[in-house]
C-alpha cells in the first residue's frame, strides 16, 4: 500500500473510532450522522397557485428554503388547470420547484375536461397513479378524480392496482395521497368514495394518509390505524372549518403553509410551517405499526 493510500485508510479508521467513541459517549458524531437519523424529508400541499391570491408565492418561497420533496396534492393551478392558468399562475413562482415535485391531480386539473397539461407537465402517467420508495418507505399516489378513471373501488383498475403494489412493496413504513380526503371537517367535509381506497390501504398497515381539497390544515387522530392529515394550504385561498368531526385532533382555517414529514425507517415526525407571518404550528412523532 502506498503512503498516500496508508494515510487515507488511518484517517478513516481513526474517524469510524470517534463515531464510535461519540455514540459511546450518547453524543452526535456529524451533521452527516444526524441527516442519517432524520432519513427522507416530504413536504407537502395542496390548493396551490392561484392569479388572486399571494398565498402561493408565500408557500413557493418557504418551499424554495426547505431541503426535501414536494408532494403537491392537487389543484395546482386555478380556476382550471390550463394550460394559460399553469404559465399565468403556477409557473412563474412553484415552477422552479418542479423537479422536487411528486404530484398528484386534483379537481381542478380536470377543469377543462382533461388534465392534459397537468400531466405532461408534472410528468405523470396518463391514469394518474403511481408509486415511488422515499428512503425507507413506500409511498402511493392516487387519482381522486374517480369519474375520469373507471372507479375508486375495491373492483376498479386503480383499486386493483393499488392492492398489487402494496403486496409488491411490504414496507415498515407506507404513506398515500390524493387530493380529496375521506375524512376532513371542512367545507367540502368527507367523501365515503374514498373508503375503498382506506381499506385497502388499512389491511396492508399503511400509516399515514394525505389529502387536500378543503383549503385548511387538519389533523385526525388514527382511523383503522391511519393517520389523516388535510392540507390544503397552498396560498390559493382559505376555507372554513364549518364543525370539527369526530377524529379531529387539530384543526386551522386561516394559516397558509406546508406540512414537514421526516419519515423515518419505524417511524416519523411532523411539523406544520406557516408561510410568513403565518404563527399557528401543529407537530408531533409516531412510529409505524
Amino acid at each position: 500500500m502506498s503512503p498516500q493510500r496508508r494515510s487515507r485508510a488511518a484517517a478513516l479508521a481513526a474517524a469510524l473510532g470517534l463515531c464510535a467513541l461519540a455514540l459511546a459517549a450518547g453524543t452526535e458524531p456529524s451533521p452527516a450522522r444526524a441527516t442519517a437519523a432524520l432519513g427522507e424529508t416530504l413536504l407537502a400541499v395542496g390548493d396551490i397557485a392561484s392569479c388572486t391570491s399571494q398565498g402561493d408565492e408565500q408557500t413557493a418561497a418557504l418551499l424554495a428554503k426547505l431541503p426535501g420533496t414536494i408532494a403537491a396534492l392537487g389543484d395546482l393551478a386555478y380556476p382550471t388547470g390550463s394550460a394559460k392558468d399553469f404559465a399565468d399562475c403556477f409557473t412563474p413562482r412553484w415552477g422552479p420547484l418542479l423537479p422536487r415535485m411528486k404530484a398528484t391531480l386534483g379537481n381542478h386539473e380536470y377543469g377543462t375536461g382533461s388534465a392534459a397539461t397537468a400531466i405532461a407537465l408534472l410528468g405523470l402517467p396518463q391514469h394518474g397513479w403511481y408509486s415511488y420508495e422515499l428512503g425507507a418507505w413506500h409511498v402511493v399516489v392516487l387519482n381522486g378524480n374517480c369519474g375520469f378513471v373507471g372507479g375508486c373501488g375495491q373492483g376498479s383498475p386503480q383499486g386493483r392496482w393499488l392492492r398489487a403494489d402494496l403486496a409488491a412493496h411490504p414496507s415498515t413504513c407506507t404513506l398515500a395521497y390524493w387530493h380529496q380526503p375521506r375524512h376532513s371537517s371542512g367545507l367540502h367535509g368527507s367523501n365515503l368514495a374514498y373508503q375503498p381506497f382506506w381499506d385497502i390501504l388499512s389491511r396492508a398497515r399503511a400509516d399515514v394518509v394525505l389529502a387536500g381539497h378543503d383549503h385548511d390544515y387538519e389533523r385526525f387522530a388514527p382511523v383503522q390505524g391511519m393517520r389523516e392529515f388535510v392540507v390544503g394550504t397552498g396560498g390559493a385561498s382559505h376555507y372554513p372549518v364549518l364543525w370539527p368531526r369526530r377524529g379531529s385532533v387539530v384543526h386551522d382555517d386561516g394559516t397558509f403553509g406546508v406540512l414537514r414529514l421526516d419519515l423515518r425507517p419505524a417511524g416519523y415526525t411532523w411539523k406544520f410551517l406557516p408561510a410568513d407571518g403565518g404563527t399557528f404550528t401543529d407537530a408531533g412523532s409516531a412510529a409505524c405499526r
